[in-house]
């Protein structure tokens, strides 16, 4: 069975000690860091700019899982990509031509993400599963961290896994929002592969030793 992934979301982390948090997932068990950019259009929030995305890429050692909550995220692609990202995903909802957008990442030099919202169906990535190399299933409503776990989040799982299995495809399927040590284990019996995991790790007295038990669960 391959390794499940652990991605820390840098939205919870302590942004007066960002350097201090990057360097603790740095040394931690965690796989990659995971970077929610919002812009207050697309969601209800506003988080990080590139200014501080630089700054993290310059500490972090791991994979740059950079998650786009933004309209009209092709205009970025370059961007990000100059910054160092490894994968990139844009949101379904927020996409007019996918295929586009997702040929544009890796002509980038990147991975393609796509991430779906709770209410928007696995099925409408038929016809373009093969070209996607991380799904997002969001299971929060985006745009706030510290939310509770939607419980339909694990027929989307199974329905995904079913998908990308009789396409042969080699995507692998992320889960962000309300990851604890309660849901991990059955989401990965679903078919998960990478972790998100925001508020419990970062919110807990000992991050890293939260990091490695999470890891430990999922890998055992």
């Amino acid at each position: 069975m391959s390794k499940k992934r652990i991605a820390p979301s840098l939205l919870a982390a302590d942004f007066a000690n960002l350097q201090r948090d990057i360097e603790m997932v740095n040394k931690s068990e965690a796989d990659w860091f995971h970077i929610d950019v919002m812009d207050g259009v697309f969601v209800p929030n506003i988080s990080f700019g590139m200014p501080v995305i630089e700054a993290i890429a310059k500490h972090a050692k791991k994979t740059l899982d950079v998650h786009l909550m933004i309209v009209d995220p092709d205009r970025y692609i370059a961007d990000f990509a100059a910054l160092g990202t490894d994968i990139l995903t844009v949101h379904y909802e927020a996409c007019t031509h996918l295929h586009r957008s997702l040929q544009a990442i890796k002509a980038a030099g990147m991975k393609a993400g796509v991430a779906l919202n709770p209410h928007t169906p696995v099925s409408l990535l038929e016809d373009c599963i093969e070209d996607i190399d991380l799904v997002c299933l969001m299971s929060v409503n985006p745009g706030f961290g510290g939310q509770s776990f939607i419980e339909n989040t694990y027929n989307k799982v199974k329905a995904l896994k079913a998908l990308i299995t009789r396409k042969g495809a080699p995507t692998l399927i992320e889960i962000d929002g309300g990851v604890t040590d309660k849901n991990a284990s059955e989401l990965v019996l679903a078919g998960a592969d990478v972790l998100v995991a925001g508020s419990y790790v970062f919110k807990s007295p000992d991050p890293t030793e939260t990091i490695l038990a999470l890891s430990k669960q999922v890998n055992s």
